[in-house]
């Protein structure tokens, strides 16, 4: 009888522990997805505000560039590509193609804000625009926190990814469902230097 009393405060204590270390993996689990919930808001809100920001720099340039209907059209095509992407639910994250091509978008609008900007070198009038230059620095104050943001989210989405693939947080991981989040990759291109000539 004693026996069986041992044998059942062994059970007791190996559940009981099982349990906390359980309970204690998967709530640092959540919060560590939090995290990278959180960080993606950040990234998308910089993206909003970006998108924001183009109608009046594109109206400021129509005003003084009148005939780089191009470069209009485009950056109008790439924001209403943008248009539609930008505030997405989180489970993209755990969808590395989905999250490509949400960056492909984002990075296509950068792109033709560059071109709109390097349009503007043949305007010297414009380039000395109050509005314009302000508008120029805030879109490049843009463009860096969103650089920023993005790196940030690939340091809380690594440390969330390392995290559900070492034990026992392995475990707990598959159970629950957790599943690893995608990373921003770097823009295409962007490995290689520019030439600088003079």
């Amino acid at each position: 009888m004693k026996k069986k009393y041992i044998v059942i405060a062994v059970l007791i204590a190996v559940a009981f522990i099982a349990y906390r270390l359980s309970a204690g993996n998967y709530n640092s689990l959540v919060a560590l997805e939090e995290e990278v919930n959180a960080q993606w808001s950040q990234v998308q809100n910089l993206y909003q505000e970006r998108y924001d920001k183009i109608p009046n720099l594109v109206a400021t340039v129509k005003g003084y560039a009148k005939h780089e209907e191009t470069v209009f059209t485009e950056i109008a095509e790439a924001r209403s590509k943008a248009g539609g992407v930008v505030n997405i639910d989180s489970s993209i994250l755990d969808d590395e193609q989905k999250l490509a091509e949400f960056q492909k978008v984002q990075d296509s609008l950068g792109a033709s804000l560059q071109r709109l900007l390097a349009v503007t070198e043949s305007y010297p009038s414009l380039k000395a625009n109050e509005n314009f230059l302000a508008l120029q620095a805030e879109i490049s104050e843009s463009e860096n926190k969103i650089s920023l943001e993005r790196r940030r989210f690939n340091e809380k989405a690594r440390s969330y990814n390392t995290s559900i693939r070492t034990f026992p947080k392995n475990i707990v991981a598959s159970f629950a469902g957790f599943k690893s989040k995608a990373y921003f990759e770097s823009v295409q291109g962007s490995e290689t230097a520019p030439k600088v000539e003079f």
